[in-house]
């Protein structure tokens, strides 16, 4: 067993994206998402998983951002992103074009992430670290999930449930659920 790099690791993944996974159309939503670190994991995770739009609302940091450009390794220049102050309207937006609205939060009808059956056209909205996503924008979105915690812990940072979601509808769409 060899590890890949440069130009074989390329190819490797060009190579397994052709036979294996038809992408899903993804957007995904930061409402006042604060921390520039878990912004700049996002956009990470946005390249990774193929997201066609991202939209930074409110308060959240925008690129040119030292941290946002070094923790995502300048994806912010490789993933579509737009500014737009309401979340709210970033939502009526994607809605308008088509997508479904799932906001990963807690609320009282939220559902485990693994038990939803996803769309084709699907628009994935975070919040803030501290407050997460507002009733404003809650009462945009079709649906409400949850990564379940089974330790003592009561949530995951942002940018690692939107990975774990976004992989998993990823699986799912491949027909490969994780």
């Amino acid at each position: 067993m060899k590890q890949l790099r440069g130009t074989p690791l390329k190819r490797f993944l060009r190579d397994w994206r052709r036979e294996h996974v038809e992408l899903p159309e993804l957007a995904l939503v930061l409402q006042s998402v604060s921390y520039p670190a878990n912004v700049g994991s996002l956009f990470r995770i946005a390249d990774a998983t193929g997201v066609g739009k991202m939209f930074l609302c409110g308060i959240t940091p925008t690129p040119p951002n030292q941290t946002i450009s070094k923790v995502g390794r300048d994806k912010h220049n490789d993933v579509c992103w737009y500014y737009e102050k309401q979340a709210e309207d970033a939502l009526r937006t994607l809605r308008s074009e088509g997508y479904h609205i799932y906001a990963l939060e807690l609320t009282d009808a939220s559902r485990p992430y693994h038990q939803i059956s996803y769309p084709d056209k699907l628009c994935l909205v975070v919040g803030n670290e501290d407050h997460g996503v507002t009733r404003s924008a809650l009462a945009l979105c079709d649906l409400a999930m949850f990564v379940p915690m089974y330790g003592k812990g009561q949530s995951l940072n942002v940018h690692v449930c939107a990975g774990v979601v976004l992989y998993h509808i990823i699986g799912q769409k491949s027909g490969n659920p994780e």
